[in-house]
């Protein structure tokens, strides 16, 4: 027998690692008591005795024929080897992927069971050395060309996701994975129903990517653009072919398919992001819609948001609303139906949003979304996106800059839902102060839109103000109509242009409508009983009171002086009908209703005296009056009071029916080509109504005193542009050698024609004010006044500015102008001070 030197032996016992049998070999070896031959010692290493334990029980899970699947029974022994000797599951692993590599086309499945079978049975300490075999496995599946070893593949790797491991993993990466997984994804395969298995495969193999990795702070983090660029267009590219296919009749198919499990994955993922995810995740979203032109056709980009919106964390929802705010102005200049995709996705995202959740920069929402109107008017009138047009423009279709501003309005009034009362009033200070008022503040159109562009802002932004009070209940009216909002508002009922009136009417009514009574004011007509409109009425709070002794006159003088409009048509009149039916029901006491029936006198003289107006506004003007005192009358239940009105009524009815409201307040109107003179039974009497109202408590003196309106300095510079064009502040000096000098100078001579008779009714005015009213109401008209007077002040401060005087006293004829300085700022000799 031949002698065996260490060496060998030593060759032979590293497939030995049962320690028994080892060294009791080795003893009878070296003893020589065992002896061994060449040829013997070269194949004792494939005995299945002298193997290691591990691959004895590895090699007996497999059947001699693939067929007849996995020995269970010898896969319980493996397990049960594994779990008593944790340290060689990193060993059990090797081999397995060996044999895997190996027998790839025939016991692949086999090898794949007891991998997972043995992932799913051993959680210990060693398991990543077991995990990183498994996940080599599972790479080489993948990589496979045939479809079924990639979906096996997939398969093992979910159910590893789900496996939460006791110990971090410091080194593993799971780039290929979220590569592959994606491209699986957008499988192309012929057979439909393989390429519907691949994609849902990738699918759930990007799922478990995300649940291994996103709780992990010591893997490489998923939310990474490099990442997040891959799995959310892999996940939309899914979820969009749901328009293509047919939804299946069977509720379990439904539940398998892809467009269903990308939904799932998707809001599990957006579920996961944190707040300095959330950029990161909706980024790619958005840059999906745009390389695949798919904010034009809406559906599916809302449909995104939607998800979205539902699925992250509430307090993150104003960052996914700022992100398409701000891809909205990258896209200035794209197409209108691309920026009216993006605006719908706004509204229907800001619907969704949590009350108030908007987030810090409210303000900052709402100039955007203006920003954005104002440019499509720009749009509209230039023709161009750029500031001048050239040859290279796009070709601007302006019914869909229209759509577009319909859509940007539309989602104002979506964000102010969404905030409570107290944001809501500060964005309509923000709104109003943006919007040109003549004489007030400059207008807001560009260069090259001019008046029209200005006039287009402020039908937009006044449509967009309506808009945000539609629904807006304040339980206090005084701060809900400041006189920072209500001033600059009031001059807006006095323009030429019909649409803006009315919608300053529309917005009025909204804010005074705290019970949802406006609805119950039309159409206009007389009722003999208003107990049919059920009417809610409340008392008046002491902020109603006090409201209405600050702002009542003003707002008195404003519907009178808006009655006499000659563009007034049908809608005007009935929302002037029911904004008066509103101030009577909602904030008005004793007091306010004795003024209130001194106006519908008012009204009736104006229509009276005023021939110069159209029939048809006189006779509007004339049943306004009509139907208001028939309302006031029966609100304040004094019986002669009731039955004066209802005689001249029905003397209306008999003798001039087109002083009614249902033959002039309608579609068709029924009124003479030439109004007669109105007089005797079917007027209402002004005494008369004093003496009877008297009786029953009221301020007869005042009763008897006519309604006349204050004309202040407001209302003329708010009345029409070129009387507020006329108005200048610059010096005299200043305009000396000005070209506008015989224009101004023949605009002071027509204002000075009448001054002397303005003079006196002025003066009568305040006399008469003095002699009747209360004193509150004098105290507030002064405190108005000495506001107003401030404010004029502070616009004169802001816009004269004038070069600083040289040392001979002398003003620089405008060469080598050094910096300008305000007149209050410079230092005037004490001879010209006292």
């Amino acid at each position: 027998m031949l002698q065996s030197d260490h060496s060998t032996c030593s060759g032979l016992f590293t497939f030995l690692h049962d320690e028994a049998l080892s060294l009791w070999v080795f003893f009878c070896i070296t003893a020589g008591l065992i002896k061994l031959s060449p040829i013997v010692s070269g194949v004792c290493g494939c005995c299945g005795a002298l193997r290691p334990r591990y691959k004895r029980l590895v090699d007996n899970i497999f059947p001699e024929d693939p067929e007849d699947g996995l020995v269970k029974a010898n896969m319980e022994k493996l397990t049960f080897y594994a779990l008593s000797a944790p340290e060689k599951l990193d060993r059990i692993g090797a081999y397995l992927s060996e044999r895997l590599s190996r027998d790839v086309a025939r016991y692949v499945c086999i090898a794949m069971e007891a991998l997972d079978q043995l992932l799913m049975a051993c959680h210990c300490q060693t398991i990543n050395l077991f995990v990183e075999s498994f996940l080599t496995m599972v790479r080489k599946l993948l990589e496979a060309d045939k479809p079924n070893l990639q979906i096996l593949g997939t398969n093992s790797f979910v159910k590893f996701a789900n496996i939460e491991e006791d110990t971090p993993s410091y080194h593993r990466s799971y780039d290929f994975f979220v590569s592959r997984f994606s491209e699986m994804c957008h499988s192309s395969y012929e057979d439909p129903d393989i390429r519907t298995k691949i994609r849902m495969a990738g699918i759930r193999g990007l799922q478990g990517v995300v649940r291994k990795t996103v709780n992990d702070e010591l893997q490489a983090n998923i939310w990474d653009p490099q990442h997040m660029d891959k799995i959310v267009p892999s996940l939309l590219f899914n979820l969009q072919q749901e328009e293509g296919v047919e939804r299946s009749p069977s509720p379990e198919a439904e539940k398998e398919s892809p467009v269903e499990l990308t939904e799932r994955c998707f809001r599990e993922l957006l579920g996961r992001a944190a707040y300095g995810n959330i950029k990161n995740a909706v980024k790619p979203v958005l840059m999906h819609l745009d390389n695949h032109s798919l904010w034009e056709s809406k559906t599916f980009a809302v449909r995104c948001f939607k998800i979205i919106m539902y699925s992250i964390q509430s307090q993150h929802s104003h960052l996914v609303i700022q992100q398409l705010l701000g891809h909205l102005d990258a896209n200035s200049k794209n197409s209108s139906r691309v920026r009216a995709g993006i605006v719908e996705v706004i509204s229907e995202a800001a619907v969704i949003e949590a009350s108030g959740s908007i987030g810090p920069t409210v303000l900052e929402v709402f100039n955007t979304l203006l920003k954005q109107l104002r440019l499509s008017v720009d749009y509209e009138l230039t023709g161009s996106y750029d500031s001048f047009a050239n040859m290279g423009s796009k070709v601007i279709k302006v019914h869909e800059e229209r759509q577009l501003q319909e859509a940007v309005i539309k989602t104002v009034g979506s964000f102010a839902n969404t905030l409570p009362p107290y944001q809501r009033s500060e964005v309509m200070l923000f709104i109003i102060g943006k919007i040109p008022v003549p004489g007030m503040y400059p207008a807001l159109g560009s260069a090259n839109t001019g008046v029209e562009g200005s006039r287009m802002i402020q039908v937009m932004l006044l449509k967009s103000l309506l808009q945000v009070t539609a629904g807006f209940q304040s339980t206090n009216i005084l701060t809900a109509l400041p006189t920072s909002f209500l001033d600059p508002l009031l001059s807006f009922t006095l323009m030429e242009d019909a649409e803006i009136r009315l919608l300053v009417l529309d917005i009025l009514i909204s804010i005074i409508d705290r019970h949802d009574n406006r609805n119950k004011f039309s159409p206009v007509r007389i009722i003999s009983d208003i107990s049919v409109l059920k009417l809610k009425v409340d008392k008046c709070s002491r902020q109603d009171n006090l409201f209405m002794k600050k702002h009542s006159q003003r707002l008195y003088r404003h519907i009178y002086l808006a009655c006499k409009e000659e563009s007034s048509v049908q809608r005007h009149f009935e929302s002037l009908y029911t904004l008066l039916g509103l101030i009577c029901v909602e904030l008005a006491n004793e007091e306010a209703v004795v003024d209130l029936i001194r106006l519908a006198l008012a009204l009736q003289d104006l229509a009276l005296t005023e021939e110069a107006l159209p029939v048809y506004t006189r006779c509007a003007i004339h049943a306004l009056s009509a139907v208001y005192l028939n309302l006031i009358c029966q609100l304040t239940t004094v019986p002669t009071f009731c039955q004066h009105v209802h005689e001249v009524i029905e003397s209306r009815k008999k003798l001039v029916p087109f002083l009614l409201p249902e033959d002039v307040l309608v579609e068709s109107s029924k009124i003479p080509e030439k109004l007669e003179k109105v007089e005797g039974e079917v007027l209402f009497v002004q005494t008369k109504i004093a003496e009877m109202l008297g009786g029953s408590g009221y301020n007869t003196e005042r009763l008897a005193t006519s309604y006349i309106p204050q004309i202040t300095d407001e209302d003329r510079l708010s009345k029409r542009k070129s009387i507020g064009d006329t108005v200048s502040l610059q010096l005299e000096m200043e305009s000396r050698n000005s070209p506008e000098k015989e224009q101004r100078s023949t605009a002071e001579q027509i204002t000075d024609v009448n001054v002397e008779e303005l003079e006196r009714e002025r003066r009568r005015q305040v006399v008469e004010r003095f002699q009747t009213a209360p004193f509150e109401e004098i105290a507030a008209h002064c405190g108005a006044r000495a506001s107003l007077l401030q404010s004029k002040l502070n616009q004169i401060f802001e816009i004269t500015i004038r070069p600083p005087p040289s040392p001979s006293g002398s003003v620089g004829n405008g060469h080598g102008r050094s910096r300008s300085i305000p007149v209050y700022e410079m230092t005037f000799p004490d001879l010209c001070v006292y």
